[in-house]
């Protein structure tokens, strides 16, 4: 009797292991059959990002989102409530919070080349460029993607990748009228050797019930926390921080945690290499014993790569970011040198005097202490000289005139039919005429920067 229970039990385990493995065999055979489009090369998580075909150059990207209608209105429904009539940046928005505030994710599916990806995570994205263009009634949007957003709802997608992407970002290139400066702006950072997103022209199209509606030219954005970090750094496992808010300026008397956003590492909640930049740079050390206090700084802050990126940065009077903006950069901490370095973000209101008291001058003369990564730092002679010296090149390697004036060129071509064809309530443009002046702009102010570059350099 006991011998034919074990036979039965052993019996039932093989058939259960089998039954398992057929299990799991018709489980991948189903993901084929539900999603015919997936592939490894294109699907998975276990290939290298292919920037080739998904930054491709010189050419208009386009991307088909499709979106139920319930999905849609959910997300519209999100933002009345958060940032609806009366809202705005910082309290209020709609009832809430605005500079709290995060998007609704939802489910779509996302086609390019003819590929289909699954129950793909899309959100609005923005501060006050998602204000702005909302308040105005302007439907062109900016979105992030993720492809394994909903993978817990849906774990055969586990896991989901863009040709190795995890995340990608469609900017809408807000009071843009040229429609490039964001590509241009990013393209710029890393010719000059720094650390700076992937960018691409695109067009989008989105359906939520009604049928296809194009949504005109927007720049696709690679994410620094996604693949930016491995792909420009030898090592990408450092804390990356994204400051947003007052912490962000690190003037005396403003350091908060909270105001660090963590992007990788969240789980850690260790955040000395911040504060101690934010007690290096503002201690008293500077002026009673200067060299020290160099001497600290550069244990932790790469002060070569800020001082290039601020050279960079003010010669294109790239306004929207530190020095006038509490946002648009980040820092990471290299393992490979343990130092917090600069990376540049969000270049779409560059290459323009600017706004909310203007970009900043060539001399930097009007920066407060309330910017001191700015001013104690252009304080110090030998970094005062550094920065002449990497403005200088700048202008001599990268932002040349005649080179700059053939880009412009180059990509009006590309775009002038999809800009020609954006819609009202889908575009910044009020007319074709807008673009084509956007762009003769841009070659003035190529020129234009030059000049003031060569006056203070006493050329």
């Amino acid at each position: 009797m006991k011998l034919r229970i074990m036979i039965s039990l052993s019996i039932l385990l093989f058939l259960g292991i089998a039954l398992g493995c057929r299990k799991a065999e018709l489980t991948t055979e189903d993901n084929s059959t539900t999603y015919p489009d997936w592939t490894e090369e294109t699907h998975s998580n276990n290939v290298e990002p292919n920037y080739e075909i998904v930054f491709e150059q010189n050419k208009v990207l386009r991307f088909d989102i499709e979106i139920s209608s319930d999905n849609w209105n959910a997300m519209q429904d999100d933002l009345a409530e958060n940032i609806g009539s009366g809202g705005g940046p910082g309290p209020g928005g709609g009832g809430g919070n605005f500079s709290d505030f995060t998007p609704v994710w939802k489910n779509c599916n996302l086609k390019f080349n003819g590929i289909e990806w699954y129950n793909v995570g899309m959100r609005f994205k923005g501060n006050s460029s998602l204000f702005s263009t909302y308040q105005m009634g302007n439907n062109k949007l900016s979105i992030k993607l993720d492809f394994d957003e909903f993978e817990d709802e849906f774990p055969e997608l586990k896991n989901q990748r863009f040709y190795g992407f995890k995340q990608l970002n469609l900017n809408n290139n807000y009071d843009d009228a040229s429609l490039m400066r964001e590509k241009i702006g990013a393209d710029m950072f890393r010719e000059f050797g720094l650390v700076s997103a992937q960018t691409a022209f695109c067009i989008v199209y989105i359906d939520h019930g009604d049928g296809p509606q194009y949504y005109g030219v927007y720049a696709l954005v690679e994410e620094v926390d996604d693949t930016v970090l491995d792909s420009q750094f030898s090592d990408g496992s450092g804390n990356l921080y994204k400051p947003d808010g007052d912490a962000a300026s690190f003037a005396q008397g403003t350091y908060n945690d909270s105001e660090m956003e963590k992007k990788t590492n969240e789980d850690i909640g260790d955040y000395t290499d911040v504060e101690s930049l934010y007690n290096i740079i503002n201690s008293s050390e500077r002026t009673t014993n200067t060299e020290k206090w160099k001497s600290e700084l550069n244990a932790v802050f790469n002060t070569d790569i800020f001082v290039k990126w601020l050279a960079a940065n003010t010669v294109i009077q790239n306004w929207d970011t530190y020095g006038v903006m509490t946002h648009n950069y980040y820092l990471y901490n290299n393992p490979s040198d343990n130092k917090l370095t600069w990376i540049p973000w969000d270049n779409n209101e560059a290459f323009q005097d600017g706004k909310m008291g203007g970009a900043l001058s060539i001399s930097l003369q009007e920066v407060g202490n309330n910017w001191p990564l700015i001013r104690y730092i252009m304080d110090i002679d030998e970094y005062e000289s550094l920065y002449k010296t990497y403005v200088k090149q700048f202008v001599d390697e990268v932002f040349i005139p005649s080179a700059m004036q053939s880009v412009y060129d180059e990509n009006y071509q590309l775009l002038k039919e999809y800009a020609y064809a954006e819609e009202t309530d889908y575009s910044f443009l009020q007319s074709p005429g807008d673009f084509d002046r956007a762009v003769e702009e841009l070659k003035t102010h190529v020129e234009n920067r030059n000049l003031v570059v060569q006056s203070y350099l006493g050329n």
